[in-house]
């Protein structure tokens, strides 16, 4: 979740006028600063969460390992002063996912001690935090029902058309097994399911990834496997 309120929702109006005392409640709780370097664990999945991080700027990605060795990829977030282990935190269970810094980046850790006596403090302030984890809960459980409902072939499609047209939180990778992963799939199917996509005229590989070639045909392709 982002410490900045998000720009749509009931409490959209209530939470811009407090935001800077949201802001500065976070930030009483901070109790130090680190350094990532790229590839180390800001959150490792199945670890006891010790803090809250706050990544003012810079790129992470998120994934769960399953027993059997797959993993499934969230995808990469270009960070605005966004929180890490807030789920957790409310639950008071180990960490879900494994979120790991793409980039050198700093870091404020946020005590969840403080925290906690804070809100008991400020109750008003939960807000913030149901709305945004409200929030990221709907874009989480939309990308998983189509990962899910649909074939990887209309993922691709529809997740190419859905970042050419919004500004999205999640973006892509570079690297196709990466990329595989975030659709829950093996680098060899991903390639073929491209492979399909691009013989049929709609996307086209450039040496920036893949971009949309007709979006109008992309369009009716994603409605016809709706």
């Amino acid at each position: 979740m982002k410490i900045g309120p998000y720009p749509t929702g009931r409490f959209k109006t209530y939470l811009e006028k407090n935001s800077a005392a949201f802001r500065d409640l976070i930030y009483q709780c901070q109790i130090s600063t680190r350094y990532f370097d790229v590839g180390e664990a800001i959150l490792r999945q199945g670890e006891e969460l010790q803090h809250l991080y706050v990544v003012p700027v810079g790129r992470v990605s998120m994934s769960i390992l399953a027993a059997n060795g797959r993993r499934f990829q969230l995808g990469e977030a270009n960070c605005d002063y966004h929180i890490y282990g807030e789920m957790e935190y409310f639950t008071q269970s180990p960490c879900q996912w494994s979120v790991i810094a793409d980039e050198h980046m700093q870091v404020d850790v946020i005590c969840i001690q403080t925290l906690t006596e804070k809100l008991q403090q400020q109750p008003e302030m939960m807000v913030f935090f149901a709305s945004a984890l409200a929030e990221d809960y709907q874009d989480s459980m939309a990308i998983y029902t189509n990962r899910l409902l649909h074939p990887i072939t209309y993922n691709i499609a529809y997740d190419l058309l859905i970042r050419s047209q919004t500004h999205t939180l999640l973006g892509g990778f570079d690297r196709v097994n990466q990329e595989a992963e975030r659709f829950g799939t093996s680098g060899r199917v991903y390639r073929r399911a491209v492979k399909e996509l691009i013989e049929r005229g709609l996307i086209t590989k450039t040496e920036n990834g893949l971009e949309i070639t007709d979006e109008r045909a992309l369009k009716a392709f994603i409605d016809a496997n709706e």
